[in-house]
């Protein structure tokens, strides 16, 4: 059963894997309840943007063509107005303001700082000039009528809220958010409302990926503990069936009551990995189980339990499936670039994925490690609003080096 893959290798399959998704049936909802849904149908310029030419700078309307000398104030034109008087002349100038409609005649604008008023006129200074189009947007440059302003799969965030009610939308046709089955495991897990005794530990992970899984789109449905008995899990795993994908924290690893692969290879699961080489986060699994009881195939994945481990994993894989599911554009993870700011130790043979403190100022991001104890050490992750990607065989990377870092 075993296929430990690469971590380059991994992202590619689960990219191909979200690349086969069916779209989820679609939905109308309000404008601001869309935030963070796709979208299912594109939204068109319903009139040309901007309706009309507009200045974009406060000044005077004016004749490019004009020589330097003075030009008479004839009138002001304010945002949500428009002139209405003749068209403007030679040797004449209107003042107008960002956002206001360009009077009929003019053909520049030139801003108020450019400019020495006299009595009742204005002159460029000295050295000054003026072009055609300067400080104007045309008419319809942004967008004519009719066209796409948003595709459908695009996920939506407060640029495409405004957009959309630009065009006078007030709702918008969504894909339905995946609903994910959580299901932690473990005899050492206790339910937040127990008292732990010393050796147990509270069951963080669910709460932790329920928060990921809103985040990315899906609905978040938790599952009760999974101990540490094959029938217990069986039982949960059938009982989360009727969720579009499920995910497993805990079980995955080697150890004697690490029961994850072996239920799902009895519930006939085909494995598309049972392994990445990737540090922390080595033993993550990803599969579909069959259709099965009026059920379409489900889309899994066995996440380590340590935590970091758990949140890296679903940063990495869980969350480009998700978002494809979704209905979003087949994309990778959220990786860019950033200089590290001290040396860290690379590993043989593993992809480290690190939790990291990513800084930036208007010159360059920098990107730190964060001190950890480990892949169960919550606080560190916390304090970290980044993963450094480390690429394997690399004996150390130097203060300085160019690395790719994981966005959350």
């Amino acid at each position: 059963m075993s296929n430990v893959v690469d971590f380059d290798e991994a992202l590619k399959v689960v990219r191909g894997q979200a690349g086969s998704l069916h779209k989820l049936e679609t939905d109308g909802a309000p404008l601001l309840e869309c935030i963070n849904r796709v979208l299912a149908e594109p939204v068109v310029a319903d009139r040309d943007q901007p309706p009309f030419e507009r200045s974009t700078r406060d000044g005077f309307a004016v004749r490019a063509e004009d020589a330097s000398g003075p030009r008479r104030l004839i009138g002001q034109i304010r945002a949500g107005e428009r002139w209405t008087s003749a068209p403007l002349q030679r040797g004449q100038a209107i003042e107008i303001m960002t956002g206001a409609p360009m009077p009929q005649g003019s053909d520049a604008v030139v801003m108020v700082e450019h400019v020495e008023l006299g009595d009742g006129s204005i002159r460029l200074l000295q050295g000054r000039m003026v072009r055609t189009g300067e400080n104007i947007v045309r008419r319809g440059s942004e967008a004519r009528a009719g066209d796409v302003v948003l595709a459908e799969g695009t996920v939506i965030g407060g640029a495409e809220i405004a957009l959309a009610a630009a065009c006078g939308r007030s709702g918008l046709s969504v894909f339905r958010r995946p609903r994910v089955a959580i299901v932690a495991t473990g005899d050492e897990l206790v339910e937040l409302d127990e008292t732990p005794d010393e050796q147990q530990i509270r069951n963080s992970n669910s709460y932790g990926l329920a928060a990921l899984v809103a985040k990315a789109g899906g609905d978040a449905v938790r599952l009760p503990i999974a101990r540490d008995r094959s029938d217990d899990l069986e039982r949960l795993i059938l009982e989360a069936r009727s969720c579009d994908l499920l995910l497993l924290s805990g079980g995955v690893s080697m150890g004697k009551y690490d029961l994850v692969e072996e239920v799902l290879h009895e519930m006939e699961a085909e494995f598309f990995f049972t392994g990445v080489r990737m540090q922390p986060g080595k033993p993550v699994v990803f599969g579909t189980l069959p259709a099965s009881g009026g059920f379409p195939a489900q889309f899994f994945f066995g996440l380590p339990g340590n935590p970091v481990s758990t949140q890296v994993t679903f940063h990495c894989f869980v969350e480009p499936l998700l978002r494809a599911m979704g209905g979003a554009e087949v994309s990778p993870p959220r990786f860019a670039q950033a200089t590290l700011g001290e040396d860290v130790a690379g590993k043989p043979g593993l992809t480290r994925v690190l939790p990291a403190r990513l800084t930036c100022d208007w010159a360059r991001p920098e990107v730190r490690v964060v001190v950890w104890q480990g892949s169960g050490d919550l606080a560190a992750n916390a304090r970290a609003n980044c993963y450094a990607v480390l690429p394997p065989d690399v004996e150390r990377f130097r203060a300085g080096d160019v690395i790719t870092v994981l966005l959350r």
